[in-house]
């Protein structure tokens, strides 16, 4: 029995919902819907997801490791906990690793949340409920979504570009549909956004949950938990090819896929993802108190990164591979001000090694190109992002950076065809930016329809 813990059920019966640890932070969000929705009111979730959830006959349990700053925690304890109140057959405990940390330690988990079924590890990291309950069931397949006519507009993507070109296309009027793995895109692992103008602070979870009902508020068909893998076409339709076979038509498309974290394809990155690896350090920070860790990457986000663990590890190094950092000034005079944070420039990184999890890093100095080893517990990896169209390799026309080029008007080489945000060739990576690209593209691919 787990000291403290607490359960949430309705009178006379047991939902299997467990807090360990008192469920604060981020998590306080995740104890009100508990209570909300032991009480009746209904998830906020599709009928046909629900009835999938209500069909599941195998008795699982759930134990999700979190931390109370992990903005990403709650999407997956939150979508547990839905599982436990829709189906008797399943149980849901949220474990607060900070109360817990021998049983965090003897699990050796280095990355939450991390998600354990029935004492096997089933996930780590961030996971939507419709993602969950297909890794339980097979594919979820909304057919209703999937048979409609051909779209006038089909975004692809879930981020600030794709949801703002939806809002913008289904304004006018047109035919909208969206597909997309999930809502959120690099936003969710921005805590703190203080240059959205008019909005002095806000957390970059929050600000997508607001997106996301934004959209939700328009008749826009959402397809979600889906994979654009090919575009093409045809005649006067565009059709794009989804990862479960599944191909859309449409009269014209906006990509908006994003990007993701650059590797920085080194032994023993792959090897010891989640365990040491990371890449997030809100999520991640607080399993890595009192121990020395290393951030690699000289930017903003590395910078950021660093002066953020700062305050729980023991000692942060900063490796840099350029002669000086790229930050701005006001972040690197903070890190120097920082006493246990060292910046080490020139810094070619060679190997990251360990057992089962990181024990060190070794790094070149490109100025004397001696050899030099860190005895690091965890390495978190931010050197900038890379642009999410490998699926559009040979079909559009993108850069040296396999970025796609994009007219004034979000246009791409392909007629009807148009693209925004991240993934674009546009020089400024911001989500201010990205909302203004998706409706630039929206509008562009709204004159293409009037004028074709």
């Amino acid at each position: 029995m787990r000291t403290p813990s607490f359960s949430i059920n309705p009178v006379g019966k047991e939902n299997g919902i467990v807090f360990a640890g008192i469920p604060l932070g981020h998590e306080f969000s995740s104890f009100l819907l508990a209570m909300l929705q032991i009480s009746g009111r209904a998830p906020k979730i599709s009928e046909s997801l629900s009835l999938k959830i209500k069909k599941i006959t195998q008795t699982l349990h759930f134990d999700s490791y979190v931390s109370l700053t992990c903005h990403n925690c709650p999407d997956v304890v939150q979508a547990l906990n839905i599982l436990a109140v829709l189906n008797p057959n399943i149980t849901h405990t949220m474990i607060e690793g900070g109360m817990f940390q021998k049983e965090i330690d003897d699990k050796k988990i280095m990355a939450v949340p991390t998600v354990f079924l029935n004492g096997e590890e089933f996930s780590s990291g961030r996971m939507t409920i419709e993602q969950i309950v297909e890794k339980i069931t097979g594919p979820l397949i909304e057919e209703e979504l999937f048979e409609k006519e051909p779209y006038d507009v089909l975004v692809t993507g879930g981020g600030p570009a794709a949801s703002s070109a939806a809002i913008y296309a289904a304004r006018k009027g047109i035919r909208t549909g969206l597909v997309a793995d999930s809502f959120g895109g690099q936003i969710v692992e921005t805590l703190g956004i203080e240059n959205m103008i008019g909005n002095p602070y806000k957390e970059g979870p929050k600000l997508m949950q607001q997106v996301e009902s934004h959209v939700r508020s328009y008749p826009i068909n959402i397809m979600m938990n889906q994979q654009a893998v090919s575009l093409n076409k045809e005649q006067h339709f565009i059709n794009i090819g989804l990862a479960n076979g599944i191909s859309l038509k449409a009269k014209t498309a906006i990509i908006a896929t994003g990007a993701h974290w650059r590797s920085i394809n080194v032994p023993g990155e792959k090897e010891f993802k989640n365990k040491g690896i990371a890449y997030c350090p809100h999520c991640d920070g607080p399993l890595f108190k009192g121990k020395e860790i290393a951030v690699i990457g000289g930017g903003n986000s590395g910078v950021e990164a660093a002066i953020d663990l700062a305050g729980l590890a023991k000692h942060v190094y900063v490796l840099e591979f350029l002669p000086e950092l790229k930050a701005d000034q006001v972040l690197q005079d903070k890190l120097v001000s920082l006493a246990n944070v060292t910046v080490i420039k020139n810094a070619a990184t060679k190997e990251i090694s360990g057992s089962n999890q990181v024990e060190s890093l070794s790094y070149i100095d490109q100025h004397t190109k001696e050899l030099h080893t860190l005895a690091v517990s965890g390495v978190f990896i931010l050197v900038g992002l890379l642009p999410n169209t490998d699926w559009l390799d040979g079909t559009i026309e993108m850069n040296p950076r396999n970025e796609i080029v994009t007219e004034k008007n979000g246009a791409t080489n392909i007629p009807g065809v148009f693209a925004a945000g991240d993934c674009t060739d546009s020089p400024y990576k911001q989500i201010i930016v990205s909302m203004g690209s998706g409706a630039t593209a929206a509008l562009g691919a709204f004159d293409y329809l009037m004028r074709t």
